[in-house]
């Protein structure tokens, strides 16, 4: 695994962080930690998007980011899983990890593509 997809894995797990921030911050101290998860979200998504295809970038993001956002909602917060549920994460999580399979890393200013 390279830096940006590294990038990329601990960008999701600031999403999971700012996403549950939306739902149950009350505080001013809790809003101003759900901001500085987006922040880090998106800079840490735009170092990713600097090699990574955008395309897989995007999908690898919200995947990863669903089923820990679930998987979270799941173990913190009591939400039921059921077998419906986990059939679909199973499903999308081999949709993320073929993504992550089949990719290869470029950067179109290096390579000389025409934009």
């Amino acid at each position: 695994m390279n830096i940006h997809w590294l990038c990329l894995f601990i960008a999701t797990q600031f999403e999971v962080l700012w996403v549950i921030g939306l739902k149950y911050s009350t505080s001013i101290l809790d809003w101003i930690g759900t901001l500085l998860c987006i922040a880090a979200t998106f800079v840490l998504m735009t170092i990713a998007g600097k090699k990574l295809p955008i395309g897989t970038t995007y999908t690898v993001f919200t995947g990863i980011g669903t089923v820990c956002t679930l998987l979270s909602d799941v173990v913190f917060f009591g939400e039921k899983l059921t077998v419906m549920k986990v059939i679909f994460i199973a499903t999308l999580l081999m949709g993320v990890i073929g993504l992550k399979l089949i990719t290869k890393d470029h950067n179109p200013l290096t390579e000389g593509a025409k934009l």
